[in-house]
């Protein structure tokens, strides 16, 4: 469903993006490894509209999103999630999913003079979507607690229900376990395998955590230099000499 073609980005004299060309299919969980420096960061922010490509095309279902912005691509589907996450702090984990979906009627002075009761449908419309979320991702008892408040795994699920709300095409998730306790990651791992089975959503995760993406993804593409290395399955990634050598290290 995502098509990357011969994508180059440079910044200075660097090469962040070497000519890369990855297929993403949907309804797959994708894993996007590789070192420090690989390149990983700067392919999800050119798919997102963060960055424009120097060279090269992206298209989703056969559409052409190269250089659209960021907010453009959320209304086509196409939602980002942060290694850091991106929480309204000082609202409520609630209020947080209430924001999410676009053109909401009540943001126009003139609509809430005007359209006082499309919009208060449409406000319980979003309440009883972001309720059935939380309990989804078994938050329903933080509806009410400042989202600043959450530890770092509770903040990861916020990100994912954030995305909940909008029903999107593509995810990417951006070191989803980064920080993350192994209890609460695995409560992760078991809300991104159901979301991609009950609800066909498509992710690309970049990740570190090898038995983490062991457990989610197939396949797996592994970075090097802003190139695209290697695309396999886990146990063809962590036999391949190459690999061991530019992501694992030598002698591990």
């Amino acid at each position: 469903m995502l098509n990357i073609s011969n994508v180059s980005k440079s910044f200075g004299g660097i090469k962040a993006l070497n000519d890369v060309s990855l297929n993403i299919e949907k309804g797959k969980i994708t894993a996007l490894i590789g070192p420090n420096g690989a390149g990983k960061t700067t392919l999800f922010n050119v798919i997102n509209g963060s960055l424009k490509p120097d060279t090269g095309q992206i298209t989703l279902n056969k559409q052409i999103i190269t250089g659209l912005e960021p907010h453009e691509l959320f209304s086509m589907g196409v939602l980002r999630t942060f290694q850091i996450s991106q929480e309204f702090q000082s609202l409520t984990v609630l209020d947080n999913l209430m924001m999410v979906p676009e053109n909401q009627l009540g943001e126009s002075i003139l609509n809430s003079w005007i359209k006082s009761k499309e919009i208060k449908l449409q406000e319980i419309m979003n309440l009883k979507k972001a309720k059935e979320v939380l309990k989804f991702l078994n938050l329903a008892k933080l509806s009410y607690e400042y989202a600043g408040n959450l530890s770092g795994g509770q903040k990861k699920l916020l990100e994912l229900g954030r995305t909940m709300m909008v029903e999107p095409k593509i995810v990417l998730l951006d070191e989803v376990g980064a920080g993350v306790n192994k209890t609460l990651l695995k409560k992760i791992g078991d809300t991104i395998i159901k979301l991609n089975k009950e609800f066909n959503y498509t992710f690309v995760m970049i990740e570190h955590d090898l038995d983490f993406i062991a457990r989610l993804c197939s396949p797996i593409v592994v970075m090097a230099e802003g190139s695209i290395m290697e695309i396999g399955e886990i146990d063809e990634i962590k036999n391949n000499d190459k690999v061991i050598e530019v992501y694992l290290g030598k002698g591990n």
